[in-house]
């Protein structure tokens, strides 16, 4: 059997992490040609002395020289580079065969698009990849003949139980509706006058599952669903009108899919991200990931309800971008990761989030998506707006 040499874009991350724990366990088919990492250095140094890539990536100079200190002592002879170039380099060399996209946030946008231009299997956990450059994305991985896997649980979910033979027309294979599945974060039960008093350290205790610090607040304010259906837009070609979200905080059923017959199929599990990132891994074969097997004896039930607009006024917002396409869901993720960073650092409220973003739309939505460079210049100017207004909160 032939194996594959991977780059992890994230690999200090929970994504990222996962990843390399599935690969440990199957040695066989796993080279690791490159991994990266923000500005976790001791832990990227474990990881290449674990791993042995030919190359280590982080954000900027000082970071670097530290990882090669800490490298240099371990005596690994992995090469320490930095930056944003350097991030699109480890994706494209001819070497690697697959790419694993898990840096959270716009920052993974270029080096992904960059691997999806080459042809490589790209197997997407960044979701901002999409949310920002659906179309162009798409087209690229069209163009390129690149493979592009969802790992994201509710998209590996709807991938899993879509027919083997999927064209990527819904009515063709007779499905009238993609059905993803949102946990309701920490908050679902919390009485609504509660919420401006939220804190940081509240919002990133999902009861499901273990994420950053970004990712959980964002399911806390159900913003991540949005991005979600909007990747969902895009991976399976599917319109507004037929994505749904239910809300179903046991995290068990991960996404569904309905069919005109009556039928719905969904993918069940324990919550462990290794699941769909070795189904990813091995396909066409399954593989083992070191999750443990569902235990039905231990579930007491499976509950389900529709999510509430007035308690999760982010996915409200994430419905208007996508059905206003253009560079509107650009502007819903750039203002949302300012406004996350914010509410994390404790410069605005938990319900400021809504606000920023809200006032972002309105005031810098309306725009094309026509090329990477336009996105980009609109995701940097609303950084910049969306910054303003975080002052203007955290004046108070």
């Amino acid at each position: 059997m032939s194996y594959q040499t991977l780059t992890i874009l994230g690999s200090t991350g929970s994504i990222g992490e996962s990843t390399l724990d599935v690969v440990s366990r199957h040695p066989e088919r796993f080279r690791i040609f490159a991994l990266s990492g923000h500005h976790q250095v001791e832990k990227l140094a474990d990881q290449c002395l674990r791993f042995r890539p030919r190359y280590a990536v982080v954000s900027d100079e000082h970071h670097a020289r530290r990882l090669r200190e800490l490298l240099g002592s371990l005596k690994s002879d992995t090469e320490v580079l930095h930056g944003k170039q350097a991030l699109t380099d480890i994706a494209v060399a001819p070497e690697v065969t697959g790419v694993m996209a898990a840096i959270v946030g716009a920052a993974g946008l270029q080096p992904t698009l960059a691997a999806a231009r080459q042809g490589k299997t790209v197997y997407l956990a960044n979701k901002e990849t999409l949310v920002v450059s659906g179309s162009l994305f798409m087209q690229a991985a069209q163009q390129s003949g690149a493979k592009v896997l969802p790992v994201d649980s509710e998209h590996n979910a709807i991938f899993q139980v879509l027919p083997r033979d999927f064209s990527g027309s819904l009515d063709a294979h007779g499905i009238q509706s993609l059905i993803l599945t949102a946990s309701g974060g920490p908050f679902l039960d919390t009485p609504l006058n509660r919420f401006a008093d939220i804190t940081p350290q509240q919002a990133v205790k999902h009861p499901n599952w273990s994420m950053g610090q970004k990712i959980s607040v964002d399911s806390a304010t159900m913003m991540n669903k949005g991005l979600e259906l909007i990747e969902a837009h895009w991976l399976f070609n599917c319109p507004a009108e037929k994505l749904e979200v239910v809300v179903h905080p046991q995290s068990v059923i991960h996404s569904m899919v309905r069919y005109a017959d009556g039928s719905v199929l969904a993918q069940m599990g324990t919550p462990d991200m290794r699941t769909p990132i070795a189904y990813c891994l091995g396909l066409p074969e399954r593989m083992a990931s070191g999750v443990a097997p569902l235990d039905f004896g231990k579930l007491s039930a499976l509950t389900f309800r529709q999510p509430d607009f007035e308690r999760f006024p982010c996915l409200k917002l994430a419905y208007q971008a996508m059905r206003q396409g253009g560079d509107a869901p650009c502007v819903l993720n750039a203002a949302n990761e300012i406004a996350v960073a914010a509410f994390l650092n404790g410069r605005i409220r938990f319900t400021d989030i809504f606000t920023v973003v809200e006032q972002s739309l309105s005031a810098h939505a309306g725009g094309g998506a026509n090329s990477i460079e336009h996105l980009l210049a609109s995701d940097e100017t609303v950084r910049q707006y969306a910054e303003t207004v975080c002052r203007t909160f955290s004046s108070r």
